[in-house]
């Protein structure tokens, strides 16, 4: 059976949610993956969920890295697979799209939920030079709740 390469994009979660933030990842290039396999955490605005391989194949290359943020519909990953089904997913070029380069991480090595860096700039403070902030979210990520509290603390 022939293979191809597929871009597989980052889910839409709805019209009220454009991007989301990759939390953990289970695999790397040249993994096997298996349809239906937990491949790695996604964080939108209201919850975190684990994300799933969409067909059997391998990994090829990764395109978001732990606490970074990608809009809905941006290559998250490149898959090598037979899977006819998703032939619509077809690598437009059929080669391998440059991978996203590694970020920093924000200050502390917290890892920010969107709500929280939301939060943080809309109080006009930039969440990668935010110390001395407690992180109480799911994984120790600092939540939208952190944030309230930092700013009611800097405040009193």
């Amino acid at each position: 059976m022939d293979t191809f390469l597929i871009d597989v994009p980052m889910p839409s979660m709805g019209a009220t949610v454009n991007e989301l933030t990759v939390v953990t990842l289970k695999i790397q290039p040249g993994a096997r993956v298996a349809k239906g396999e937990k491949i790695g955490e996604l964080e939108s605005d209201k919850s975190i969920f684990e994300f799933e391989s969409p067909c059997d194949g391998t990994v090829r290359s990764i395109h978001a890295h732990p606490g970074e943020v990608r809009p809905s519909g941006a290559v998250f990953l490149q898959i090598e697979t037979s899977d006819e089904s998703l032939r619509h997913l077809k690598s437009k070029s059929g080669l391998l799209a440059a991978p996203a380069p590694a970020q920093a991480a924000p200050a502390a090595a917290h890892i920010w939920t969107p709500r929280a860096t939301k939060l943080a700039q809309e109080a006009g403070l930039d969440p990668a030079k935010i110390t001395g902030i407690e992180a109480t979210g799911p994984g120790g990520r600092v939540s939208g709740d952190d944030v309230t509290r930092y700013l009611e603390k800097r405040l009193s």
